[in-house]
């Protein structure tokens, strides 16, 4: 029996801002900062662009390679939800919650700062049997 290779996503993306960059709050509101909201947009744009489908509730995995403007070390693990919220907000996913297993990790410095995200749907055999 042959099987079909998972359906995969490669998206390069601006560096995404902190969540504390990401979230602002006013008294016990809280709110898309303006580099939150310009984020969203770049990622909504390289989505149209690239023509990305939508995944619907698929489970998926999200592999994160973030590439800083320097070799300043910073932590990686504050990126990851500006990128899931922006993603699902360009609609490429139904939820953040369908995302079963993600991977970041910090790859070399570019002028500017970027990052690579792979978004990969999870087979359904290998979601109900993830050892094999």
């Amino acid at each position: 029996m042959v099987s079909t290779p998972p359906f995969m996503i490669v998206l390069d993306l601006p560096y995404p801002p902190s969540i504390n960059n990401y979230w602002i709050a006013s008294g016990h509101r809280r709110f898309i900062s303006k580099r939150g909201q310009l984020f969203r947009q770049e990622v909504q744009i390289a989505c149209l662009q690239r023509r990305v489908p939508k995944l619907g509730s698929q489970s998926l995995m999200v592999h994160i390679i973030l590439k800083p403007r320097n070799k300043k070390l910073m932590d990686i693990d504050n990126c990851a939800k500006a990128i899931l919220d922006s993603l699902e907000h360009a609609n490429v996913f139904d939820s953040d919650v369908q995302v079963q297993r993600l991977l970041i990790e910090r790859g070399d410095p570019v002028p500017g700062g970027g990052c690579q995200v792979i978004v990969e749907v999870i087979p359904s055999s290998l979601e109900e049997n993830p050892q094999g």
